[in-house]
C-alpha cells in the first residue's frame, strides 16, 4: 500500500469502509473496525495507519454540544479587506487564524474576502467581539453579519459515494 498515491483512485473498497466507520464513530477498537469492514485485524490497522500517513484521516475528534458550553450564538461573518492581494490578506489570514471564537475561515466569490463562522455566548458577547476585535484585525475594511436562527444539519461527515473503490 506505501506505494500507492494519496488520490481517491488509490483508495480500495475496504479503505473506503474504514472511512465512513471511522466518520460514523471515530472510538471504535481496531477489532471493532475490523468486524465491521470484513477484514482481521492486522491488515485494518496498516490501512488506518496508511490513511493516516497519505493524509486522508488528518484527526479525531470529539463533538461537542455547543449549547451545552453555552455557546448560544452561530454567526456567519464576511469580512471585507482592505486589499485582496494575497501578501496585503496575510497578516489578517494569521490574525484569524488565532481567534478561538472563529471556528472556520474561507475565501468567498462575489462580495467579500473572507466568511467566518463565529461562536460566542451571546448577542452582547458577539457584539463585543465583533466591535473590539474583528474591526481591529488587519486590513479589515468592513463586516457584514448574519445570525443562525437554528441548525437544519450541522455535520463534519463527508460524503463518499463519489469514490469508486
Amino acid at each position: 500500500m506505501s506505494s500507492e498515491e494519496a488520490t481517491p483512485e488509490a483508495l480500495d473498497r475496504h479503505h473506503i469502509a474504514i472511512l465512513a466507520a471511522l466518520q460514523a464513530d471515530a472510538r471504535l477498537s481496531n477489532a471493532e473496525l475490523a468486524q465491521r469492514i470484513g477484514l482481521s485485524a492486522a491488515p485494518t490497522w496498516r490501512r488506518v495507519k496508511w490513511l493516516e500517513e497519505q493524509g486522508y484521516i488528518t484527526g479525531y475528534r470529539a463533538e461537542i454540544d455547543r449549547r451545552k458550553l453555552g455557546l448560544g450564538v452561530l454567526a456567519f461573518v464576511r469580512v471585507d479587506a482592505e486589499r485582496s492581494a494575497g501578501a496585503a490578506t496575510k497578516p489578517l489570514e494569521d490574525a484569524i487564524r488565532q481567534l478561538p471564537e472563529v471556528i472556520a475561515c474561507h475565501y468567498i466569490s462575489g462580495a467579500g474576502t473572507f466568511e467566518l463562522q463565529v461562536m460566542a455566548t451571546d448577542l452582547d458577547a458577539f457584539s463585543r467581539f465583533s466591535i473590539d476585535t474583528l474591526l481591529n484585525l488587519p486590513n479589515v475594511k468592513d463586516i457584514h453579519t448574519s445570525f443562525s436562527l437554528g441548525e437544519v444539519k450541522a455535520s463534519g461527515v463527508l460524503p463518499l459515494g463519489h469514490l469508486k473503490g
